[in-house]
């Protein structure tokens, strides 16, 4: 199987760069890739405690409250494109085709959407290897992308100790 299209899904983990590098490994020169950071945030705000009885005061704390909520969305979204031009620069450098997509969301499902829309030959994603209780409540992106995915997955372990230990001049993951 020939690999053209590689969508990369990165997170602020130390295992980041790991997971770039897979992926830039799977692309000859004039392949392209896609990198995908999802934001785990929610698009409305919690509100309940803040509610009463329905009077214009509620109205008005709701859409305060909804206000800044988008501020921050967009606020993070805006870092995040940042952070991922460096991702964006390196795979440039060595001859790829680049796009990025920052999108707030469930992880997994965003994943598989754009892997979808854009017709991604393979996701490329890492694992944090979390088991037992923590995988059942935190959930497991790449557990649910493996299962869901209209491609093939490579799943990153990743070896935690180097990638924190990694040289400073390399590709910082956590800013």
């Amino acid at each position: 199987m020939t690999v053209q299209k590689v969508l990369v899904a990165l997170d602020r983990s130390p295992q980041a760069a790991i997971v770039f590098e897979q992926a830039l490994s799977q692309l000859q020169p004039g392949g392209h890739l896609m990198i995908l950071h999802s934001l785990r945030m929610e698009l409305e705000p919690h509100m309940s405690p803040f509610l009463g009885i329905g009077t214009l005061a509620d109205v008005d704390t709701y859409g305060m409250m909804k206000r800044i909520q988008q501020e921050k969305i967009q606020q993070e979204l805006a870092r995040s494109q940042e952070w991922l031009s460096e991702y964006e620069q390196r795979a440039i450098a060595q001859g790829i085709i680049v796009e990025t997509d920052c999108r707030v969301g469930i992880p997994g499902n965003c994943i598989c959407d754009l892997a979808r829309s854009w017709s991604a030959d393979m996701i490329v994603l890492g694992r944090r290897g979390h088991q037992g209780l923590t995988e059942v409540v935190l959930g497991s992106v790449s557990n649910y992308v493996l299962h869901h995915a209209p491609c093939s997955v490579l799943i990153v372990q990743g070896d935690i100790a180097a990638a924190t230990s990694a040289n400073p001049t390399d590709l910082q993951a956590v800013h």
